[in-house]
């Protein structure tokens, strides 16, 4: 081997060999993650299919109070409190009175002029709570937000090694950088497909990527703690991290932003002001909730809207938009006594930090720009799975040369101080990815290395070779 190949690093086989283990660890994670992201993409629809038989009903007459609807669904379930009361999106809807019984949040479904109990639903069995939570965390709290963090940051390199692999060099024309060639054979198609869908769909990919990471329990944590460091955190964020579960007051609003954990979403509804109830008795009251009605309907806030009983000892009851499209949201605090508005932060009040951050779960959910976003998301989804399949058949094609042989290099290899910055780059800025990365180094130089066949396959300086 000579003296070039041997100590350069990183070269292209270094950035071949990461690719093809970021590959072999994230595809499993990424089909998961991509079909669960598909469907909950859209939400709103699945949620207002469900919701169809309480939207349209009969209403002859006057509705009753926000007052005795609210009394209506604490009386269904005996010893409860008052979480929330949402706002009815129209005149037939039902309305929406999410209480806490027994630990546990029941939305209660009322009939606004009769009173009748239409359903109650635990909020943590909604579908889409569950689509949530197994596409944040598969179902295994803080372990699995970690898991998938670990693979969305070995995702993010697989992209990124992915383009500098494509990269064309000596291309003379747009046939297998911008559209597959057809008519060159089956494994010139394939390597094509693969890497030129993965050109189209990257970017978003990766804008999905790291919209994701603050609410991922190690990178969300460790986001935290930047903030503080650098004096630019809030009292409390509007979206939760890893398995975080809101207080005993606070519950979720319904659907999953890939980061809630005890059920919910990426935000508790109390994120942002920091003011919310505490979990305590149900204010004895509730005219106050009639007040709030009447001098929050003329805003024309987006719904959902819900309003939330003060802590103890206060008149300041909370009453919120929880849109999905976050830079509409609205979180008002409001007197009970007077129904006057306290206080109003409007989106753009925040910190520039939680703009970027709610803008990015917005458009993460498929919510920023209404369809178009969903179809976008769609397609992203879409394009990653082909590229694991697509991978899958390169590497069935390419097992009869030696397995996983790497690719000969295309140029002379070379130290490349730009790609090693990069990597210390992305090591600092994704703590996980650089630990996962320190680990493969290590394994490669004291494992791989010495097995002759191994080191082959993978362009590796072998051992028990001499330089």
């Amino acid at each position: 081997m000579s003296e070039s190949v041997a100590n350069s690093w990183p070269d292209y086989r270094a950035v071949w060999r990461w690719h093809f283990y970021a590959g072999l660890f994230c595809v499993p994670f990424v089909v998961v993650l991509s079909l669960t992201g598909a469907i909950y993409l859209f939400k709103p629809q699945v949620e207002a299919w469900g919701d169809a038989p309480y939207d349209h009903l009969q209403v002859s007459g006057t509705p009753a109070t926000a007052e005795q609807q609210t009394r209506a669904a604490l009386a269904a379930l005996p010893g409860s409190t008052l979480s929330f009361y949402e706002l009815p999106k129209t005149p037939n809807s039902a309305v929406r009175v999410v209480v806490r019984h027994k630990g546990e949040a029941i939305r209660v479904y009322l009939h606004p002029e009769t009173l009748a109990v239409l359903h109650t639903f635990p909020e943590n069995q909604r579908f889409m709570r569950f689509l949530f939570r197994l596409h944040g965390e598969l179902l295994m709290g803080d372990r699995g937000s970690m898991l998938v963090e670990l693979a969305a940051s070995w995702t993010i390199l697989l992209i990124v090694t992915g383009l500098y692999l494509w990269w064309p060099r000596n291309s003379r024309n747009l046939g297998g950088v911008a559209y597959p060639r057809w008519h060159m054979g089956s494994r010139i198609f394939w390597r094509d497909l693969h890497s030129v869908t993965g050109v189209w769909f990257s970017t978003f990919a990766l804008i999905l990527l790291l919209s994701g990471l603050p609410w991922a329990k190690f990178w969300g944590s460790y986001f935290k703690t930047v903030r503080q460091l650098t004096h630019t955190a809030v009292v409390q964020q509007d979206w939760t991290v890893g398995a975080e579960r809101p207080s005993l007051g606070e519950t979720r609003q319904g659907g999953a932003s890939a980061g809630s954990h005890s059920g919910g979403e990426h935000a508790a509804p109390g994120g942002g002001s920091g003011r919310r109830g505490s979990g305590g008795p149900t204010p004895k009251d509730l005219t106050a909730i009639d007040r709030i009605v009447s001098t929050i309907q003329p805003l024309g806030l987006q719904p959902p809207v819900q309003i939330a009983p003060p802590a103890s000892g206060s008149q300041d009851w909370t009453a919120k938009s929880m849109t999905a499209n976050r830079p509409w949201r609205v979180n008002l605090v409001v007197n009970g006594t007077t129904g006057a508005i306290v206080s109003r932060e409007d989106f753009m009040n925040r910190h520039l930090i939680d703009q970027i951050v709610g803008t990015g779960i917005a458009l993460h959910e498929g919510q920023l720009f209404g369809w178009p976003n969903q179809l976008l998301g769609l397609l992203t989804a879409a394009g990653l799975l082909l590229l694991c399949g697509s991978s899958v058949v390169l590497w069935w094609r390419r097992r009869d040369q030696g397995v996983l042989g790497a690719p000969k290099v295309l140029a002379t290899p070379r130290v490349s101080i730009g790609l090693g910055v990069l990597t210390v780059l992305f090591a600092v800025l994704l703590p996980l990815f650089g630990a996962s990365l320190l680990l493969v180094l290590i394994t490669e130089n004291l494992i791989l290395s010495r097995i002759p066949t191994v080191s082959r396959w993978l362009g590796l300086r072998c051992r028990h070779q001499p330089a």
